[in-house]
């Protein structure tokens, strides 16, 4: 009598449990920072009445982005996919967490003429950290990966010349 197998269980389950660990603290410590006022103080020998911004006002907001910084180069180094949504939480250029309404903005955008193409809307995130945008198709349906994908994008020289017969043949 042999022993059952497991049902089929994750393979690599610490791995998926640590960047679990890290995006949840990351979007935690953002969303924490940025919830946080920052500190004014006037100095009476300024000249300037203006309110000033000390550097201890948002002292979570690096760790956030640090966090980030760890989970993309934990995914990276031991090849994990990470879904689409959690990379679009993530700022491909500063990776700070983007919480919408805190850290970013979101507008959706359609630049077709006159914009009455439905399937041309882009939601355009915009990084308050380091004022870049991200674009992302809306209502496009998602790609199948390249080893999924038929290879139906090259045509050989075969069928290229049944496809135009007169193209290689001199008129004359």
């Amino acid at each position: 009598m042999a022993k059952a197998k497991n049902g089929g269980g994750v393979q690599n389950r610490a791995i998926y449990s640590r960047v679990s660990f890290l995006q949840q603290a990351a979007i935690l410590l953002s969303s924490s920072s940025s919830s946080t006022q920052p500190h004014s103080s006037t100095n009476a020998g300024n000249k300037s009445s203006g309110p000033v911004l000390e550097p201890e006002s948002f002292p979570l907001q690096g760790l956030g982005r640090r966090l980030a910084t760890d989970l993309r180069s934990v995914s990276l180094k031991t090849r994990i996919r990470l879904s689409p949504a959690v990379k679009q939480t993530i700022c491909k250029f500063c990776d700070s967490i983007l919480i919408d309404g805190e850290t970013c903005t979101s507008t959706i955008e359609n630049r077709s003429r006159g914009g009455t193409k439905p399937w041309a809307d882009v939601l355009v995130r915009k990084c308050h950290a380091c004022r870049r945008e991200k674009r992302y198709p809306v209502s496009a349906p998602k790609q199948k990966r390249r080893t999924e994908r038929a290879d139906t994008g090259t045509l050989g020289v075969e069928t290229a010349a049944a496809a135009h017969p007169q193209k290689g043949k001199d008129v004359g």
